[in-house]
């Protein structure tokens, strides 16, 4: 069956010319975006339960955007003063390009690991006299506290946000050709939304071995997956699914 619609589960990308824009011109489909899930904030008080005093840390561990701006968010509501003294240790180059709408960047003490959370790991070690605090949301990968563990530094977790599912109730009646789906919580959203949910015709799309599971484990039927050698992202993946069934 031909593809004229997808659904991604996630935000519209705020750049112009986004490989999904590039993706509707080349194939001359309709692309929606909606996020099943969203992130909510942990007030101060819950924070304080967790026996958090962020006097006592001088580096900080991001893995995201969000762990950024709910770091800096508790501290405001804590009345914490970041010292000018704090380490930061960002998972990427995007992450630490985003803390400067927060600090300013020349002028802190700031160390970038390549992408995963592994490549991060040397520049902690290097530091291991620190106190380190990881600011996450209430899901977080295990291979994280296993790392640190396995560094032996003094860390504490700090969840400072929750995954939340989103309402999709708009959306029973509506049709897509293809869902995609780049987490375990879209999957869980999907079938906590639409219990009754049957795949029939719609093409499920998952990006990453954990989708791939959850997917599996809910009984969907996985038409396109990425990355792969070939398609290492989702944009890439989509496009030669849709060449191929819509040349026929």
């Amino acid at each position: 069956m031909k593809v004229k619609t997808i659904l991604v589960s996630q935000p519209e990308p705020k750049v112009e010319n986004s490989p999904y824009s590039r993706l509707v011109e080349k194939q001359k489909i309709k692309v929606d975006f909606r996020p099943f899930i969203h992130v909510e904030g942990v007030e101060a008080k819950e924070v304080r339960q967790q026996k958090i005093d962020l006097n006592q840390y001088t580096a900080i561990i991001l893995t995201s955007r969000n762990a950024v701006d709910h770091f800096f968010r508790i501290a405001e509501e804590m009345r914490f003063k970041v010292p000018d003294t704090m380490k930061y240790f960002c998972q990427s180059e995007a992450v630490a390009y985003y803390l400067q709408k927060y600090v300013v960047y020349r002028k802190r003490k700031i160390y970038v690991g390549k992408r995963t959370f592994q490549d991060l790991a040397p520049l902690i070690k290097k530091y291991k006299d620190e106190k380190f605090l990881l600011p996450s949301s209430d899901v977080l990968k295990p291979s994280v506290p296993e790392i640190l563990n396995e560094l032996k530094v003094d860390w504490k977790r700090a969840i400072l946000y929750k995954t939340v599912i989103s309402d999709l109730s708009d959306l029973r009646n509506v049709y897509y050709d293809i869902l995609v789906f780049f987490s375990p919580s879209g999957i869980e959203s999907l079938m906590k939304n639409f219990p009754d949910f049957e795949q029939n015709d719609t093409r499920i799309a998952v990006f990453g071995n954990t989708t791939v599971k959850a997917a599996t484990q809910a009984g969907l039927r996985i038409d396109i997956e990425a990355p792969t050698p070939d398609t290492p992202s989702m944009t890439m993946a989509l496009e030669k699914y849709i060449a191929k069934v819509n040349k026929k």
